[in-house]
């Protein structure tokens, strides 16, 4: 891990165990020091940076103690964006947060002009926030993708799928292995005009598939690509989503045409 220089650091206390049931709403935010809080270091009325997190100006005076769970959420997010900042560290934010809070996180973090680092499990969160996923690739290895966490699944598409393939084939294998033990059939199979069509011609679409699969994946391996052409970077990954899925399909028929030859054959 290399630092930048001049970095400020604000992380987000997601158990609250900094908060003073007794303290009211606006003494949390401004430390007990006048109606002004600084954000960011600009001084701003506490009353109108309540509004900004959907609180009212009635329960400046309101003690911690009588706030509900999304609230409290609510007031921790005010106290860490006012913090000066250029690194915001997140570890589940979304945990026990209403939908209001969730809503007013996600503005924050989209106008927030700084880096932010967040672990979620919340994959519908991840897409509609990040701009990259680092994801764990085992043996201690990590790898950064461009876009949000379904990106980051269409582009590791390929590798996954790969890993399903192979169970797959284990399977095949397996089931063919049982099948050559049972007792033949009093009736000689055949493939039939369609199999042996498809027999010949899905090699070729799989290279097709293949090469589709590739030149999407070259795109985005562009690391620019997602913050230059959102729309574009959608469609290169739905693309090689769709590839991908026809290309499982074209693998697993293939291979259940090509056991069957050899069953057959075997046989004769």
């Amino acid at each position: 891990m290399r630092l930048g220089a001049n970095i400020e650091m604000v992380t987000l206390d997601q158990h609250r165990e900094s908060l003073d049931p007794r303290t009211t709403l606006a003494d949390a935010l401004t430390g007990g020091r006048g109606d002004s809080i600084m954000v960011n270091g600009t001084p701003k009325h506490v009353i109108g940076y309540m509004k900004d997190f959907l609180f009212t100006s009635e329960q400046a005076r309101t003690p911690l103690e009588v706030l509900s769970g999304g609230e409290r959420g609510r007031l921790m997010l005010a106290r860490a964006l006012a913090k000066p900042s250029n690194v915001l560290v997140l570890d589940e934010p979304t945990n026990d947060l209403d939908l209001e809070t969730l809503d007013v996180l996600e503005e924050m973090l989209g106008d927030y002009q700084g880096t932010v680092i967040l672990v979620s499990h919340d994959r519908d969160f991840l897409d509609r926030v990040v701009t990259s996923v680092i994801a764990p690739e085992g043996n201690g290895k990590w790898v950064e993708y461009a876009g949000g966490y379904s990106d980051m699944l269409a582009q590791r598409g390929d590798d996954l799928k790969q890993r399903a393939a192979k169970a797959t084939s284990a399977d095949s294998a397996e089931r063919k292995d049982t099948k050559a033990s049972a007792a033949p059939a009093s009736t000689k199979r055949r493939l039939n005009f369609n199999e042996k069509h498809a027999l010949e011609t899905l090699p070729k679409t799989m290279e097709k598939l293949q090469a589709d699969i590739a030149k999407q994946q070259k795109l985005l391996d562009d690391p620019e690509f997602y913050t230059r052409d959102r729309k574009a970077f959608d469609a290169a990954s739905a693309a090689i989503a769709k590839a991908q899925a026809d290309l499982d399909s074209a693998e697993e028929k293939w291979l259940e045409l090509e056991m069957l030859r050899e069953e057959i054959e075997s046989g004769a």
